[in-house]
């Protein structure tokens, strides 16, 4: 990757009495955003979007990432991944790699009881920001009745 590129994914999910349910989406250098949610309840199958995104949505998320301070942060004391479930976090922007893992977090209740409530608290809204974006975008780009 060039110094200039940005990369960033996230997955949260675990494996339960429905299987291995996950929501999972990565915004490519190149603009390509990949999608996936599993869910077996009730039968449930894979939802999978793929869609190419313009350079200026990949800088407004490099925005978001780099005003929440998150590449200062580091995970070693937050909540190890168990049985409830997993995060990860993995961020590339130019010369700088990043990777986080933690458990999923119900609330911030989870946030401030925990042994780096500061750098969680970031994670926790940088994640809840992206989330946000990707199922706005999602739902912009694959609208079937546009309003």
């Amino acid at each position: 990757m060039s110094g200039n590129d940005f990369y960033l994914r996230y997955y949260v999910g675990h494996k339960g009495k429905f299987g291995h349910e996950f929501l999972e989406f990565e915004f490519r250098p190149d603009g390509k955003l990949r999608y996936a949610n599993n869910s077996n309840y009730k039968n449930d199958t894979m939802i999978r979007k793929e869609a190419f995104v313009h350079s200026k949505v990949i800088n407004e998320l490099r925005r978001i990432v780099e005003d929440s301070e998150i590449m200062a942060e580091d995970d070693a004391l937050w909540p190890q991944p168990d049985r409830v479930g997993r995060q990860e976090l993995e961020i590339v922007i130019g010369d700088e790699h990043i990777s986080f893992t933690t458990s999923k977090i119900g609330s911030l209740v989870d946030v401030n009881q925990s042994r780096d409530p500061d750098g969680l608290r970031c994670f926790y809204y940088l994640v809840q920001d992206l989330k946000c974006m990707v199922f706005s975008l999602i739902g912009l780009h694959f609208k079937i009745k546009p309003i």
